[in-house]
C-alpha cells in the first residue's frame, strides 16, 4: 500500500513539475515577444469647423401643354424673366447657366379602372437652371424665396437643395492630419506614463476616412461622410499610429 502511494505521490510531483515547466516556457514567449515587438498602437483625431465658400443650386421652369412645341415655347419666353430675377437677387449674369432639359407626356387615365391609358393628354417640358455663388447666403436665400415666380404664372420647382462647398479642404485635410498623428502621440505617452515608458518614432501611420458632417451632427461611415447641405462644416480626422516604445 506504501508503494502505491508513493507511486502516486512521485506521478502528482512529475505532473506539477511538466506544469510548471510548461508555464515557465510559455511567460518566456510571452516576454520574448513583447521585447521584439514593442510597440502600442493608438488612434488619434481632430477637427476643425470651417464655413463654405462657394455654392451651387438647380431648379427647373416647367410647362404643361397640348404639344410639345407649345410647351417648350412657354418655358422659352419664361426663362428671359427667370434671369431678371436672378440678377436682381444677386446672382451674376455668368453664374447663370441653362443646363438639361426634359420632355415627358401626360397619359389620360381610365375613369373606370383608374390606371393610365395609351392616350396622351398633355406635353410637358422642363428647363434645370444651374446658379453659382461665392456668397453661399445669396443662394440660401434664393432658394427659399424664388417661389415668388408663382405669382407671374412661372411654374418653378426643384429635386434638390442648394449644395455648399470649401474649396480649401484639400489643404485643411494635410492640416488635420498632421493634428491627429500629434493627438495620437499625446494619447500613447498619457498610456505609458504609468510605466516610466514613452514613445518612440512611428512605425507604421494609417489614414482613417474623413467625416465631413454639419457642426451639431454625429454622423459616421466606414466609407466617410461628405456632406453638402449646410453651409457651416464639421471636419474631422483620425489617424491609426503604431509607435516604438522606449
Amino acid at each position: 500500500m506504501k508503494k502505491i502511494f508513493d507511486y502516486v505521490k512521485d506521478f502528482q510531483i512529475g505532473l506539477l513539475g511538466i506544469f510548471i515547466a510548461f508555464a515557465i516556457l510559455i511567460v518566456g514567449l510571452i516576454v520574448s515577444d513583447n521585447v521584439s515587438n514593442k510597440n502600442i498602437t493608438v488612434t488619434g483625431s481632430a477637427f476643425e469647423i470651417v464655413k463654405s465658400d462657394s455654392a451651387s443650386w438647380v431648379f427647373k421652369v416647367e410647362a404643361r401643354a397640348n404639344s410639345k412645341n407649345q410647351a417648350y415655347q412657354i418655358v422659352k419666353n419664361q426663362i428671359p424673366v427667370v434671369e431678371k430675377y436672378l440678377l436682381a437677387n444677386g446672382i451674376a449674369k455668368e453664374n447663370i447657366d441653362l443646363v438639361s432639359q426634359n420632355f415627358w407626356e401626360t397619359y389620360k387615365l381610365n375613369p373606370t379602372t383608374g390606371y393610365s391609358t395609351s392616350e396622351v393628354s398633355a406635353y410637358n417640358f422642363s428647363q434645370n437652371i444651374k446658379v453659382t455663388s461665392n456668397d453661399v447666403q445669396k443662394i440660401k436665400n434664393l432658394s427659399t424665396k424664388i417661389l415668388e415666380l408663382l405669382a407671374q404664372g412661372i411654374n418653378i420647382s426643384s429635386d434638390e437643395n442648394p449644395q455648399y462647398q470649401y474649396s480649401k479642404l484639400s489643404e485643411l485635410k494635410v492640416e488635420l492630419l498632421a493634428k491627429a498623428t500629434k493627438d495620437a502621440k499625446q494619447r500613447a505617452q498619457s498610456m505609458l506614463k504609468s510605466n516610466h515608458n514613452r514613445t518612440g518614432k512611428i512605425r507604421t501611420a494609417k489614414m482613417g476616412v474623413f467625416q465631413i458632417t454639419p457642426v451639431d451632427s454625429n454622423s459616421v461611415s466606414d466609407m466617410g461622410v461628405n456632406d453638402l447641405s449646410s453651409i457651416e462644416k464639421k471636419v474631422t480626422a483620425v489617424a491609426n499610429v503604431v509607435f516604438e516604445i522606449k
